[in-house]
């Protein structure tokens, strides 16, 4: 991701060699560094580029399995009571690195076993795993090796002291568990100043949190707010798909960060992690009268009138805002008392300690966003994600899926018209109607989730698989409902 350093002439040469056969080339561009560029024509849903992690690790959050992050069947391994696997070939398969690690973790106190975070954990397997190649046990090849990460850019000379700080402690831990005096403390750091650069999160075909990887061809690929392919994840392996046509020669570009959200707020995302400002194109119309129309809109508020769809403008008086549609005025301090009492009810929803009393709240918190807010409002958006998953896991169907359905207009507004969220929402709309019941609606939902998701996530994957069986369902049951409807009207 973002700027990368220079790797030799000879691997470089061995490198572009190994991507020509996949239809690829790297090259310099200024201000961007190296850029994959594509040397044919790519069809939407076709893969560009695949790639299994140089290193992974799962999240703390939940045991997962060390090799596919699944979380069942799982058994901890009983000499270092870190890492889990969910079965002998999983096991197998991590063994070279892990029987190292194993060692290593083995003889750290338990106390700090207990504090050991995925991105220390990271580390220790990004060292151990240069040494095992480094000793041919685990063999090193074009694209796959500790070269292609060394050439990755840390941006350590951005960052602040108090995160260099941070990174300072985190590398002493790493030493403490390598016991490898001869390593350098700054060295150690300038590699986790490049995990936070670099490294991915791992995903399930859902888009929810397993792990995190380090992919360094896949960092190649630069960002665009506006991107032509998607990062999707099959078990551990990374998949970048296209998902519009991508003619040969053109730069192939993913998105790094959340896309739902006003120019203004994409930038500063992408300088605070990735240092660097965006120039695709919906970033160039920045303080535009589209873009200033479109942030209002996304992050800003409402007219007063409720019959009026217009948004919100600082008036010039400096005292309040004004309806770019109807010209209504609205006072700052009536906006001001909304939004501390939005706050206040915020605050106490996360500490909510059921979810019946956390649904009673957010849905209060929407009701006052709705006074607030445009219909297509990013906050008003985020809440009724938050409304839509508790309602489900309290298994309240039919008031989830009133939420799911308002949240689809404004994913359409938000996302590409082919990105992975809305057809996931759409998926998620299905399933509920097809609980309810709906199938027709559930017929539709599902058919247009497919047509999304067959691009972003091919159609080979179990996840997919098991979609177009539930389409298959769907329209077969809505058809009986149908033919037994008309039966029944021909009898009559």
């Amino acid at each position: 991701m973002a700027l990368q350093k220079k790797i030799c002439a000879s691997s470089m040469e061995e490198l572009q060699k190994a991507l020509s056969d996949k239809g690829l080339t790297v090259s310099p561009v200024p201000k961007k560094g190296r850029c994959l560029f594509t040397t044919r024509d790519f069809s939407p849903g076709e893969v560009i580029i695949w790639e299994e992690p140089y290193v992974s690790v799962p999240n703390k959050s939940s045991a997962k399995c060390e090799w596919c992050f699944t979380s069942t069947n799982l058994k901890r391994c009983s000499a270092c009571h870190v890492v889990y696997y969910c079965g002998n070939t999983c096991q197998k398969s991590d063994w070279k690195l892990h029987r190292v690690e194993c060692k290593a973790l083995s003889k750290v106190d338990k106390e700090r076993i207990k504090s050991l975070t995925p991105s220390v954990r990271l580390m220790v397997k990004l060292y151990l795993r240069r040494k095992l190649q480094d000793e041919k046990v685990i063999p090193a090849t074009v694209l796959d090796n500790f070269n292609l990460v060394e050439s990755l850019v840390s941006h350590i000379a951005d960052i602040d002291e108090k995160q260099l700080v941070l990174y300072a402690q985190m590398a002493n831990l790493v030493n403490l568990i390598l016991q490898r005096p001869e390593m350098s403390i700054k060295e150690i750091a300038e590699k986790f100043s490049k995990f936070s650069c670099n490294a991915h999160t791992i995903c399930d075909a859902e888009l929810k949190p397993l792990g995190t990887g380090l992919y360094p061809l896949v960092s190649i690929i630069n960002h665009s707010c506006l991107p032509n392919s998607v990062l999707i994840f099959e078990g551990r392996m990374a998949v970048v798909r296209a998902v519009q046509h991508i003619p040969k020669g053109t730069e192939v570009l993913i998105s790094y960060i959340e896309m739902a959200g006003s120019t203004a707020t994409r930038q500063k995302a992408l300088r605070g992690q990735y240092f660097f400002s965006c120039t695709c194109i919906r970033c160039i119309k920045l303080g535009q009268n589209d873009d200033i129309q479109e942030s209002a809109v996304l992050e800003g508020y409402r007219c007063k009138d409720k019959r009026c769809s217009g948004f919100l403008l600082r008036d010039s008086g400096n005292k309040g805002f004004r309806c770019q549609l109807c010209g209504l005025f609205r006072d700052r301090e009536e906006i001001k008392i909304v939004v501390n009492e939005m706050e206040s009810m915020s605050e106490k929803a996360s500490f909510s300690l059921s979810n019946g009393h956390a649904s009673v709240m957010y849905k209060m918190i929407e009701k006052l966003q709705q006074k607030l807010y445009h219909q297509f409002s990013v906050n008003l958006m985020r809440t009724r994600e938050n409304l839509l998953k508790i309602l489900m896991e309290l298994q309240d169907w039919k008031e989830a899926l009133k939420y799911c359905r308002l949240s689809i207009p404004v994913y359409k507004r938000v996302y590409p018209e082919c990105h992975p969220l809305l057809g996931l929402q759409y998926y998620t709309c299905g399933k509920l109607e097809w609980w309810l019941g709906e199938t027709g609606e559930a017929y539709r939902s599902l058919a247009k989730a497919a047509e999304i998701l067959r691009i972003t996530h091919g159609t080979n994957t179990n996840f997919m698989k098991e979609l177009f069986v539930k389409i298959e369902e769907a329209r077969a049951e809505f058809s009986y409902r149908i033919s037994s409807t008309w039966k029944i009207e021909e009898d009559v």
